[in-house]
């Protein structure tokens, strides 16, 4: 039975092509590709790439101003945030909730709507694996040449489970039988109905937003076009902490908002979405309200609520 891509450098001594990760005694990380006959240069001085070829994960290295590197390959998080962009990078907390909450499993059939620099199609893959499906879609060809490139330098190799089309996905979404979108856009509402035709019964679509007017539109066309069940929304924080003996407290730097989070899933062809027993607040739906659902958004009228029982 063959590795799946990209197992076979992910363990064992470095080779060369390999990604190394180098950490100075202060944390900083430095990122490069072993090449042999090579040199790795720092302020601190610098060592031969040689030295790293052939040795096991875990070797400290010195350089020739006597400073002390630790070398390791490079974690799926530490590529994402060193990897070079185009547009910006889905954080490793948020790629990390969408493999979790869209129930991303091996074989996986996946659809993704906006491949930017390649970070989330990267996490997508690995979880997928070989005989899963992903097919991005990415409108911009400069986003999808450095999605690309990304991919195939973390996997060593083009991914035999990826197929990446230059376009709009409301305009060439021609896939079928897929269980799970990910829509990260500036407007996945406008994809809503091409995703429910390609989506099974029980399939997930999951949205990344940045803003409160984007998950507000996301979610209530997702409550109005009726095939999907209630929508959840949230978004994630990640705070370090500071141990050392008795000084332990949070960080003073931590990752806030990066975006948020929103999914559903597909009902069956014919069934009615419950209606929801939560009462709006009031004033959600004033005569300010433009949304779908009002008289100048993209239904004609709001389902009434179930009352609280």
């Amino acid at each position: 039975m063959s590795e799946p891509t990209g197992a076979a450098r992910r363990r064992g001594p470095f080779q060369v092509g390999d990604q190394v990760q180098l950490t100075d005694p202060k944390g900083r990380h430095y990122t490069f590709t072993l090449e042999a006959g090579k040199s790795f240069h720092t302020h601190k001085g610098a060592f031969p790439h040689d030295e790293l070829i052939g040795a096991p994960e875990g070797t400290v290295v010195r350089t020739t101003g006597n400073v002390a590197y630790l070398a390791l390959r490079p974690l799926l998080p530490d590529y994402v945030l060193s990897m070079p962009r185009g547009a910006a990078v889905v954080y490793p907390k948020d790629a990390g909730q969408i493999l979790a909450m869209a129930d991303i499993f091996p074989g996986a059939r996946v659809v993704e709507a906006g491949v930017g620099s390649g970070s989330l199609s990267t996490f997508l893959l690995r979880a997928i694996g070989d005989q899963g499906m992903l097919h991005s879609y990415e409108r911009r060809a400069d986003f999808a040449k450095i999605a690309q490139e990304n991919v195939e330098r973390y996997f060593g190799s083009p991914h035999p489970a990826w197929r990446l089309t230059v376009g709009d996905l409301q305009d060439n979404l021609s896939d079928t039988e897929v269980d799970r979108v990910i829509l990260d856009m500036l407007a996945p509402w406008e994809c809503v109905e091409a995703v429910s035709k390609a989506l099974v019964p029980g399939g997930i679509v999951c949205a990344y937003v940045a803003t409160t007017t984007q998950l507000a539109r996301t979610v209530e066309t997702l409550r109005e076009h009726g095939t999907f069940n209630e929508p959840t929304a949230w978004e994630t924080m990640l705070r370090t902490w500071h141990v050392e003996g008795l000084a332990v407290r949070p960080d003073h730097r931590m990752i806030g908002h990066t975006g948020f989070l929103v999914t559903a899933r597909r009902l069956a062809d014919g069934v009615e979405p419950p209606r929801r027993r939560r009462r709006p607040a009031p004033g959600a739906y004033g005569s300010d309200y433009t949304g779908p659902g009002s008289a100048s958004g993209t239904a004609t009228a709001r389902p009434a609520e179930e009352p609280d029982v």
